[in-house]
């Protein structure tokens, strides 16, 4: 099972757990089950996945079964679009609660939206749920170094997660250096390319050469580096399997390989074109 990171608010939260974007409505209780099922207990949602009352079913159904609420995170995020203001936020997180039927560990900004420039403004909501106990954690998705320094510089408070895509295209040393200095948790979305990396000869060398999938190989690569990730799927093999990493490490030579394919592709959207 993979380890436990500590955040720098005092918290802490799974290394490894599972992400509902683009999970279809009708499926996702039964994909919450099954990956808590399988063992994750942290479970990445948001606001615009719009599946946040069936999370609420499945994680209920848990509780039914013996897996007690206080051992899972759950994470979601506040869109910000049509407004991205703290009324609105507020708004949203309220909505969250209500939508879950339950408390939310960890709140994000899902997009800074630099050029509405209110993503300070949404922080400050956030810091304020943090302070009253509505929430464990705060932290941001899609951050660029330069918008975490503003909220570091006009709040005092640091996030404690910048979920961001992150893959062997997209390693993103240099925004995970800036997390480092400042105890900020790097988590991945997109750890896999979408699926398009796991057909690299390179990482399906590696893997056959530990008897794993390519996948098993990504994800033992993301936590070699020291973050957390959030691979998706819909099908209880490849949640079982994508948990399965404890078995193999990755050599020195074998970090280097995967390094050297960094190409700066992204799958998804640049955090400056999201308005």
């Amino acid at each position: 099972m993979p380890r436990t990171l500590r955040l720098n608010d005092g918290g802490s939260m799974p290394a490894l757990g599972f992400g509902l974007y683009k999970v279809p409505l009708e499926e996702t209780e039964r994909v919450v089950a099954a990956g808590l099922e399988a063992g994750y207990r942290l479970i990445d949602g948001a606001e615009f996945y719009g599946n946040e009352r069936e999370v609420g079913a499945a994680i209920s159904r848990a509780e039914d079964v013996g897996i007690a609420r206080d051992e899972l995170t759950l994470t979601s995020k506040f869109w910000g679009d049509p407004e991205q203001t703290p009324e609105a936020a507020r708004a949203a997180f309220e909505a969250t609660e209500l939508a879950l039927g339950t408390h939310v560990d960890v709140y994000m900004i899902h997009w800074p939206r630099p050029a509405r420039n209110r993503f300070v403004d949404v922080w400050r909501t956030l810091i304020e749920l943090q302070a009253a106990g509505r929430v464990r954690s705060i932290g941001v998705s899609n951050f660029t170094a330069e918008h975490l320094q503003r909220l570091i510089d006009e709040t005092g408070v640091t996030p404690a997660i910048n979920q961001v895509e992150s893959h062997p295209w997209l390693p993103q040393h240099e925004l995970r250096a800036f997390h480092e200095r400042h105890g900020i948790i790097t988590q991945a979305w997109s750890p896999l390319g979408r699926a398009r990396v796991l057909d690299d000869p390179s990482i399906r060398s590696i893997a056959e050469g530990h008897g794993v999938s390519p996948a098993q190989v990504i994800i033992r690569w993301h936590l070699q580096l020291g973050g957390a990730l959030i691979p998706k799927s819909t099908h209880p093999h490849r949640l079982r399997e994508n948990l399965d990493i404890d078995g193999f490490t990755l050599s020195d030579d074998e970090m280097a390989q995967i390094a050297g394919l960094e190409t700066g592709e992204r799958t998804g959207t640049h955090p400056d074109d999201r308005q």
